[in-house]
């Protein structure tokens, strides 16, 4: 079975998921800027205990973000 060629967006339509895009990336820099300061502060309180899972949450955001980026250039 070939595949379906894919049909190419109209600028308007490729600017709204770029915005949209960009938009998801906005929140979740912002989401890693918070649980970086948040670990910090932890982490000098003597709380060693959240600096692991905030590494996995931080790289789970980094995946996403590198995830996104690959789809936009691919379109």
């Amino acid at each position: 079975m070939t595949p379906k060629p894919q049909r190419q967006l109209t600028r308007a339509q490729r600017t709204t998921v770029v915005t949209g895009v960009l938009c998801f990336v906005l929140i979740l820099v912002v989401l890693q800027l918070w649980l970086l300061t948040a670990t910090m502060n932890a982490y000098l309180g003597g709380d060693d205990e959240a600096v692991w899972p905030a590494l996995a949450a931080s790289v789970a955001c980094l995946l996403l973000n590198i995830g996104l980026l690959r789809y936009l250039l691919k379109r």
